[in-house]
Formats: C-alpha cells, structure tokens, sequence
C-alpha cells in the first residue's frame, strides 16, 4: 500500500479521537505501516543517517539537534565491530510537556518502527525504551505492541548486516526528573545512581555500558516512517519556515480548549493559541507564556507573531524547547508559578554539583518570602546573581540552567509584581482573589 504524498499529518494520521484504543497492528500495517522499514533494510545504513540530515530531522526532546548528523559521530563498522545501543529517551517530565504520553499511548507502532529505522541507521542490534514510570497506560501498550511485532517477525531481518535480528527492550524509570538527560538515563539504565556522566566521551562513542550508543526522543523518532518512505523533498514542505517537518504543539493554561495539535514546524505562536488552543477564557488576559515547556524563559504578549522554530525563538530569547506552551493569564501570580516550577527542580536535583544542589533550594527559600510578603528589595538582586551562577557552562549538566530560564525572565518581564510582593507585604494577587471571592 502506497502513502498519499500529500499527507501533512504524519505523526497523528492513524489516531482518532473518538477512539481512545492503541492502533492495532493490523490498522498500523493496513494504513502503511513498517514501509518505512522495509525502505530502510534495503539502503546502508549510512545512506540513511544522510538522507535523516539532509532533510533536517531535528531532535524533538527540547535541543533540537540535527538527528542524522548525531547518528553520524557513531564509529563506522569497520572501526567499531562491536555491540552498539539504540536508547529510546521517554522519560518524559518537562513540565506542562505530554506530547510523548500521547504517541505512546495511541499509536505505539509508530514509535516502534521509527525505532527500528535508527537502529539500522546506528548498526545497532539491541535497543531500550526508557520510559517513565507514572506512565501506567503507555507501558501496557508498548508490551502489546513488541509482542505483536515480535510474533509477526518484523525485526527478524538483519538491522546492521550482521545476521542478527533487533530486539527492543521497554524499561521503566525509577522516576527522577535528572532521567531525562541522556547520559543520567544511560546510568540509571546500568543500574547506577542517575547522575550526568562527563562529556567527551559523548555516548555515540562510548555510551550505554561503555559501548557506542544514541540516544533519541520519542516525537524525534516517530519522525522517521513517513521521512524514509516519502523523502527529503517531502518532509522540508510540510514546514512553514526553515525548519522541517511537522510537530505536535501544546497549550496548557486559562485557555478554553488546551490541548495537542500535530502543525507545521514554523507555526505562528498566535494560531497556536487563539485559533486551536481557543483563546482566552472569558475574563483572562494574556501576561505571558512559556514557549516549550517549565524550563524556558518567558515570552509576552509581544511575541505572540513569532513561529515557533527553533532558532526564531531562540533569538527572541528563549528556546523553543519541546513545544508545548504554558500560558500565564493575568490573574496568576508569576512570582508563585516561578515558584511551583523552583520547587519542582529543586526535588528533581541530583544533588551532583553544588550550583544546583544548593542554589535551587536557596531560590525557592528566596521566592517563598516574596510571596509571603516578607521579601526585601536586595533579594531580586540576589536572585538575580543565583540565575547567573546556575547558568549554561556552570553546572554539570542542564537541570539547573534549564530552571534559571523561568526565573531570570520573570525577574525582567514581570519585575514590577515582584516589587508589589515587597512593598505590599503580601501577594497582591491573592489579596485580589479574596476580594473577589467577598463581592461574589
């Protein structure tokens, strides 16, 4: 069965929301599944990680990395003859994030087939789901879907040339935040204590148990497919700026649909909102947003024309992250949104350097006096140079960076509703909600 080339929904084609079930195998195989495979076990697989780069597959876990050019930092064969590891990253705990939960509950063929493609594409024989704990659903449905492939003998055929077949483990997470970067999860996977390995050597050369691996997100390899059977030409048009492909897109927040939507990459931050997400909820404003999930700085209301892109976002300042918008309406607090996300980190810190050990909890013991009225003015300048200091290049990995971002954009764009926490003695927001509460 041939793929309609017209298709502009490739990562949600097979989901109906009216039909809460996991595509079947049958249905996936029906609709054209694992074509995209059979493609693939017909190329080199260094062919593959060419065409993956050249058509612009960037990583969809919050970095945004060409995906064929990490597949490429893998030692050849011939350098390397020795095991090599396929690790799927769905260890998915960005707050306000659930884009992954979503594909892996609906459509888990997707996910395996795209996972197959890479493992040829690496040489790799052996590869691991690392999925999340919490996500109950999921893991029922990716066990169904393994042993369905499995009993049809989808990944019987040679994936590197050795002879051997690939065998695709799920593993379930202990359940800490620090998972999500790759090479914590790769010690976690070892039964180690998840802390950051140091970089170089990165994984690609020498990884999970010392041996080459890669290391991908879910969304980012649900990618591959539809990308291996219609090509190059055809993922770059489904984009609507210089990055390719399509994307599922969240909204959370006072809106009056949240949701996910699968877009075009280059998707105008106002369509996102007002046309899917629905707006507004009668008598909320917009004050600003997260673009791509807790560890991003905010955005306002300005940048609402912006296409969600990675670097056009990045050059506004913030990143684009894993595309899922956390709306702050102008009854909320930022100073006590910044705050719930600071205490989120500081939980999930793996206590491995002291920037993130020590300076997470020391904001969050900063940010509570604030909203309990009982901050002083020297504190936002000291709040200041603790963003500072947990910076990128400070840290040992990205955790503590990644939950400066809210804080040192809120202390910019929302600085006058940290100066009303001082001066007024109290959250001027909640003193707001009780009045309301006493005329209603």
């Amino acid at each position: 069965m041939k793929i309609d080339s017209g298709l502009r929904t490739p990562l949600t084609k097979n989901i109906r929301p009216e039909i809460s079930d996991a595509v079947s195998l049958h249905d996936y195989r029906h609709s054209g599944g694992y074509q995209g495979l059979q493609k693939a076990l017909a190329m080199p697989p260094r062919a593959i990680a060419k065409l993956v780069e050249s058509a612009g597959l960037r990583g969809r876990g919050g970095a945004g990395f060409n995906t064929g050019l990490k597949w490429s930092f893998v030692p050849p064969e011939e350098d390397y003859p020795g095991q090599r590891y396929l690790v799927c990253n769905a260890d998915e705990m960005e707050p306000a994030t659930f884009k992954d939960r979503y594909l892996m509950e609906r459509d888990p063929h997707l996910l395996l087939e795209g996972m197959a493609i890479a493992a040829r594409a690496i040489g790799a024989t052996q590869a691991y789901i690392f999925l999340r704990g919490e996500y109950h659903l999921a893991a029922e449905r990716l066990r169904a879907a393994i042993a369905q492939a499995e009993s049809a003998s989808l990944f019987d055929r040679a994936i590197a040339g050795s002879g051997s077949g690939l065998k695709i483990h799920l593993h379930r997470s202990a359940g800490n935040y620090i998972c999500g970067e790759e090479t914590a999860l790769l010690n976690a996977l070892e039964g180690k204590r998840a802390i950051p390995r140091a970089k170089p050597p990165f994984p690609q050369v020498s990884g999970l148990w010392g041996c080459p691996t890669v290391v991908n997100n879910v969304e980012t390899l649900c990618n591959l497919p539809h990308l291996l059977l219609l090509g190059e030409q055809w993922y770059r048009s489904l984009g609507r700026s210089k990055d390719a492909g399509s994307k599922l897109f969240g909204v959370s927040g006072r809106v009056k649909a949240p949701g996910l939507w699968e877009l075009p990459m280059g998707t105008a931050i106002r369509e996102i909102i007002e046309q899917h997400g629905g707006g507004m909820l009668p008598g909320y404003q917009l004050k600003g947003f997260l673009p791509g999930g807790g560890s991003t700085d905010f955005l306002g209301p300005q940048h609402m024309d912006l296409a969600m892109d990675y670097d056009v976002i990045g050059e506004a300042g913030s990143r684009m992250g894993t595309g899922t918008i956390l709306v702050l309406d102008d009854k909320t607090c930022p100073v006590g949104l910044v705050l719930n996300l600071q205490r989120f980190f500081a939980r999930e810190s793996c206590g491995w350097c002291t920037p993130c050990r020590d300076g997470l909890p020391w904001v969050v013991d900063i940010l509570e006096r604030i909203e309990r009225g009982r901050g002083k003015q020297k504190d936002l300048d000291l709040l200041r140079e603790l963003a500072q200091r947990m910076g990128p290049g400070k840290t040992f990995c990205a955790l503590a960076p990644g939950a400066a971002e809210p804080l040192q954009s809120s202390l910019a764009l929302f600085a006058a509703d940290y100066v009303a926490h001082i001066e007024e003695g109290a959250c001027p927001y909640a003193r707001s909600a009780a009045h309301r509460a006493e005329v209603l």
